[in-house]
């Protein structure tokens, strides 16, 4: 597999496509707009989590591995969307969430009632003077511990109470998360990515810590580059088809070489999430700022220079069903929003790695600008709210909300203008955005200068240049306030790629005579207009 020819489309089911009249996405409303999909262009569908689950956290709170949430339809379903897509040229990733379960999965029930067997496959504590474990605090407030009173004990949840981490020590579990790949790659799945999955490895000696959450004692744990390993061994490592990508949180560049370098045998690429953070103060989500750019470039281009010097591998990407809408967040103009919607999926889709696009992004879509605690669904949203109203206005609270929530993403797809954007024809499950000027699938498919044609543009240059699959990466203007430019290199061949972040003309000092411009979203010119961006290639 050539991983620099690959593209991934993200599909959040809940939000996609409402083919049986509830409100909800399903498996079936996916298979409706396979036509649209690959027209696009892309390889593979990595969709989030649809097996049954209390959706507790949209989800990522797994009560089975095995069964599909029947609102999201039945195995044949599965079965079915995994034929058709074959037929369209696309293969099928899915979402594995295996640093924790829901507390309704059967494991965990067990281990309520005492079972020591299923008790292992969790971390319980005792209390610490009678108080929890440790102080560590969970990602989604609060503490990461909860107290069982019939066990006396307390449970570790990173994440939301209902999700319990699983013992990764413990070799059962380990064969247990084998199993369950094996099980999908046998129903034809080609893709797996692996949530969080950086944290599995917990410490030897759980401690306090008195100068963070306790992230720095179990993110890159010890051992685990040694379960990766294991992992693929046992399971997607026996075909050589299968693309994996693991989400790596508050991880570092050195880690993520040894998880995606050449020779690792662990995972294709990474996430990595340093360059979503250059809007947060002090390192902290729910702390606004203005995005630094400057920051942002020297990021994106260290990882670029970084992974690509030790043979390593990239995920790129702006969007996903955990960020806000990038269009939204760095550059918000409404009177350039196309134009800021194709100058960063330029600056992406020319990159060294593997782009992945997330649902309503090759559109445009943007933030739906809720006014109101009421219209959020995100469970760590309404958790922030309340915990930021403690020092904050309501008025100063719903700011940081509008900003930082995962909703921002989780809005419905909007497939054309009718009541309900063409999801379904019945309410959905989260508010449609009321702001003006949204954007239509049916209108882009039709328009010649849409941001689907830049997309479709995009996807088409990557798989007809070698240097965009292979080429190397060289930040260009590195001190320049508004320019992100690179340029990318193989054998005789140059390509290099200029985006303007600002609204203002800029004008850009490089020699690009005899240089074929392969996509602009602008007339040229001397200068590089408002959000300008172009791509010039030479043999």
């Amino acid at each position: 597999m050539k991983l620099g020819s690959q593209v991934v489309y993200q599909i959040y089911p809940k939000s996609f496509c409402d083919s049986n009249h509830d409100g909800w996405g399903d498996l079936n409303g996916i298979i409706s707009k396979l036509d649209i999909l690959q027209e696009l262009g892309v390889d593979y569908l990595w969709i989030t989590p649809f097996f049954t689950s209390p959706q507790k956290d949209n989800g990522y709170d797994i009560t089975s591995y095995y069964e599909i949430d029947r609102r999201y339809g039945t195995m044949e379903d599965f079965e079915n969307l995994v034929e058709q897509a074959s037929k369209h040229n696309i293969k099928i990733m899915l979402d594995m969430v295996f640093n924790h379960t829901s507390t309704t999965h059967q494991w965990f029930q067990k281990a309520l009632q005492g079972d020591p067997k299923y008790q292992d496959y969790y971390i319980f504590k005792s209390s610490k003077d009678g108080k929890a474990p440790t102080n560590w605090v969970s990602k989604f407030g609060g503490s990461a511990w909860e107290y069982v009173e019939t066990l006396d004990q307390y449970y570790l949840h990173l994440f939301d109470v209902t999700q319990a981490d699983l013992n990764w020590k413990n070799p059962e579990v380990r064969k247990e998360m084998a199993n369950v790949v094996n099980f999908w790659m046998k129903k034809g799945v080609k893709g797996f990515r692996f949530d969080v999955v950086n944290l599995i490895s917990k410490p030897d000696v759980f401690e306090d810590d008195y100068i963070g959450d306790g992230r720095r004692f179990y993110t890159d744990g010890k051992h685990v580059h040694e379960y990766l390993k294991e992992l693929n061994e046992n399971s997607f490592g026996k075909d050589s088809e299968i693309l994996t990508v693991g989400e790596m949180s508050s991880t570092s560049l050195q880690e993520c070489i040894g998880y995606a370098g050449k020779d690792a045998h662990e995972l294709n690429m990474v996430f990595s999430f340093h360059h979503l953070k250059v809007d947060y103060l002090d390192g902290q989500k729910w702390k606004l700022k203005p995005f630094d750019f400057m920051e942002l470039k020297q990021l994106l281009s260290s990882w670029q220079v970084g992974m690509m010097e030790h043979d390593a591998w990239n995920a790129l990407f702006y969007n996903n069903h955990d960020q806000p809408r990038a269009n939204s967040r760095f550059v918000s103009d409404e009177k350039y929003m196309d134009k800021i919607s194709k100058m960063l999926a330029v600056s992406i889709h020319m990159s060294r790695g593997t782009p992945y696009i997330y649902q309503g992004e090759e559109i445009g879509m943007s933030n739906p600008e809720y006014q109101t605690i009421e219209e959020f669904r995100d469970v760590e949203s309404i958790n922030y709210y309340h915990i930021l109203r403690k020092d904050h206005t309501h008025e100063e609270t719903m700011q940081i909300i509008r900003a930082r929530s995962r909703d921002n993403s989780r809005t419905v797809m909007q497939w054309n203008r009718d009541q309900y954007m063409g999801f379904s024809d019945v309410e959905p499950w989260i508010p449609l955005p009321k702001k003006e000027n949204l954007v239509a699938y049916d209108e882009q498919l039709k328009q010649d200068d849409s941001v689907f044609k830049a997309y479709q543009k995009l996807i088409s240059l990557r798989k007809q240049y070698a240097i965009i699959q292979d080429g190397d990466y060289q930040l260009l203007f590195k001190d320049d306030p508004s320019i992100y430019a690179y340029q990318r290199a193989l054998d005789h061949e140059k390509l290099i790629v200029l985006c303007n972040f600002y609204d203002k003309d800029v004008d850009v000092n490089i020699d690009v005579k005899g240089m074929e411009c392969l996509y602009t979203n602008e007339d040229q010119s001397t200068h590089l207009g408002p959000y300008g961006t172009r791509v010039y290639y030479q043999k």
